[in-house]
């Protein structure tokens, strides 16, 4: 790549300062975060889209990490998991979001998120100015670039949904400051989400710089190493797209996005990942790799990292970290109930009540069994000493998926079809030598099948809304049905959001 002018690095350099300063202090989360992206330098040069898109990514992952919100809003809360001494996450583990926290009331607050819509409305806006500029830019280039602004811009209004159901929809950049607009239907924005991606997946290689008939030659003068797991493929959409699809419950759909990519995932140099190798502190989670199939990563290599925005922070303690207990644990009965079947590579124990091994848990035995199937200290370091993290915030990957098709099927009535899903995956989590698969064939699929995600994806950021879709199925549990109907389900919005615009209603539940 061509020497990047002074000023130009300094936009560039600000750019990610303004995403580190976002990730890092929950206090410029009432700032609109614009700048970055509409200096009035930007949008003249290939560097320029560089720096945009990079943004993009940029804000998406400190959206997610910032106070540890992923793991809270998703593992948390009606979880497993139990805080020993933290008051605030004792609030949201109970469902008493009005509770008076710092965190809690950061977590209400949604302009992060607005931030990475502003930022992708404002790339969109401008690309095609640097492709009237700079003939480096190519067609196809462009197209690319936009389809992952699109996409992340669809993903983050599929986050709020999910956390706050109905949302201010926002597709300008001109309609900047969205204070004063009022909440709109999350059922028209996840239309135009599912529409959306679908739209970015079009466009989206299955992967970069390598020859890929939507994004040919090198990604901005990069080899496929830069990129693998960084950057949104034509896999992670319709990995979305299936989640988005299970969250409004058109299950046919699922059956439809999952089965692009089980056929698809090898073009993406996507493949299932070993329970070692998943558990590893070098593995799946450390930097970054293709099976990430949406994740947002902190590579070590490249220097990126922190001692925040990590789930290390809140589970890992004695003896994998110095710290002497963990912000969160999931007690030892628990455990034993989540692994339940035998020669479970992940988690089991022995005739004499001893785990297997130690890849899901740590300390088993002590007061607080550590949860550490994610431990990415700084380049792999096992030295307690170390508290800087290096994992990657992964948000599906194809596991998730054959879970998703799984549960579709079952949906869906094809109980032989979700069985041999199940078992595809259950089979590649057996202690070496077992085939034996553990199925009881009289109980129901889709218990199975949730009991199976419980176990795989546990500390991911899945389990909240794998109870919601468990329950909108089953409609046994009267009490989360209540949740569901009375808008429980979502979080209370910021009170300081509210008082800043009259257009705003707050969730009824939270009145």
């Amino acid at each position: 790549m061509e020497k990047l002018s002074k000023k130009k690095m300094k936009n560039i350099l600000y750019l990610f300062i303004s995403a580190f300063m976002l990730s890092a202090c929950s206090k410029t989360l009432d700032i609109d975060s614009v700048r970055s992206v509409s200096e009035p330098n930007m949008w003249k040069t290939l560097e320029d889209t560089r720096a945009g898109i990079m943004g993009v990514y940029a804000l998406t992952r400190a959206a997610l990490s910032d106070n540890n919100c992923h793991w809270i809003y998703g593992d948390v809360r009606g979880g497993d998991f139990l805080s020993p001494k933290r008051q605030d996450l004792k609030a949201v583990i109970g469902n008493n979001l009005n509770a008076s926290y710092p965190v809690i009331e950061a977590m209400s607050n949604w302009t992060r998120f607005y931030a990475v819509v502003n930022s992708a409305n404002v790339f969109l806006e401008n690309v095609a100015k640097v492709k009237a500029n700079d003939r480096r830019y190519t067609e196809s280039n462009m197209l690319v670039d936009m389809a992952q602004a699109r996409f992340l811009r669809a993903y983050a209004y599929f986050y709020m949904v999910r956390i706050w159901g109905d949302v201010p929809f926002i597709l300008s950049s001109g309609e900047g400051s969205f204070e004063n607009k009022p909440r709109e239907s999350q059922a028209r924005i996840m239309a135009w989400v599912e529409q959306e991606m679908l739209k970015a997946a079009t466009d989206l290689p299955f992967v970069y710089s390598n020859n890929d008939p939507q994004q040919p030659g090198n990604y901005y003068n990069e080899d496929p190493g830069r990129w693998g797991g960084a950057l949104v493929t034509k896999n992670s959409a319709y990995g979305v797209l299936a989640h988005v699809a299970a969250w409004v419950g058109d299950y046919s759909r699922v059956a439809g996005y999952t089965r692009f990519v089980l056929d698809n995932y090898g073009k993406s140099g996507i493949n299932y990942t070993g329970t070692a190798d998943l558990t590893n502190p070098n593995g799946f989670f450390w930097n970054k790799n293709n099976r990430q199939m949406l994740g947002f990563n902190s590579d070590w290599g490249h220097i990126d990292g922190s001692v925040t925005g990590h789930l290390e922070e809140l589970t890992l303690a004695e003896p994998v970290t110095n710290k002497v207990v963990p912000d969160i644990y999931i007690p030892k009965d628990t455990v034993l109930k989540i692994f339940n079947w035998p020669n479970d590579d992940r988690f089991s124990i022995d005739t004499l009540g001893q785990p297997r091994n130690e890849r899901y848990f740590t300390n088993f035995n002590g007061k607080y069994p550590i949860f550490s199937k994610i431990k990415s200290i700084q380049g792999g370091s096992t030295d307690p000493n170390f508290r800087y993290f290096t994992s990657a915030l992964v948000f599906t990957r194809l596991e998730d998926v054959l879970l998703l098709r799984a549960e579709a099927l079952a949906v869906l009535g094809d109980r032989a079809g979700a069985i041999s899903e199940l078992i595809n995956l259950q089979s590649r989590r057996l202690v070496p030598n077992i085939t034996d698969v553990f199925i009881d064939t009289n109980r129901d699929v889709v218990d199975l099948i949730f009991e199976e995600r419980h176990r795989e994806l546990l500390g991911e950021g899945h389990r909240w809304y794998d109870l919601i879709r468990y329950n909108k199925i089953k409609q046994s549990n009267q009490a989360f049905m209540n949740l569901i109907a009375s808008g429980g389900i979502y979080w209370p919005i910021s009170r300081k959001l509210i008082s800043r615009n009259t257009l705003l209603t707050q969730n009824a539940y939270w009145n």
